[in-house]
């Protein structure tokens, strides 16, 4: 089984950080593999240390579910079918922007978390760290 190596995780890092300085944020940003399981985590200078669980909880969410923890908090609103999601799994479900899933020939095996700014900002560096993988 493809998943996520420790190469891969620096790499999709790099590209998180670059977008996350050319935007003036400081973040957090968590790489998991195809268990779920943290491979690599990076905190900036000055970023939240509030976020560094919320990052790594991103990028489980996004692994545990193979979606954005964007479309999976849309879909976890009053009167939405996921409502109630963010109780399960002892809290750790993340049900706003950050977390994207990395998918390697057609099949989820990894994931991205991004934590620090607002969702939109912790959006945009999920997305520039899941492009470079």
């Amino acid at each position: 089984m493809s998943t996520v190596t420790l190469e891969d995780a620096r790499r999709v890092i790099a590209a998180a950080e670059k977008k996350a300085d050319e935007i003036g944020q400081p973040m957090n940003i968590a790489v998991v593999d195809s268990g779920g399981n943290l491979v690599a985590h990076v905190r900036q200078d000055g970023a939240w240390i509030g976020s560094v669980n919320i990052s790594v909880n991103k990028a489980w969410t996004s692994r545990a579910f193979d979606i954005s923890t964007k479309d999976l908090g849309d879909n976890a609103q009053p009167n939405q079918q996921f409502y109630g999601i963010h109780a399960t799994n002892g809290g750790k479900v993340a049900i706003f922007a950050g977390g994207i899933p990395l998918s390697r020939d057609g099949a989820v095996v990894g994931a991205v978390g991004v934590s620090g700014g607002s969702g939109e900002q912790d959006h945009s560096v999920a997305e520039a760290g899941a492009a470079a993988f």
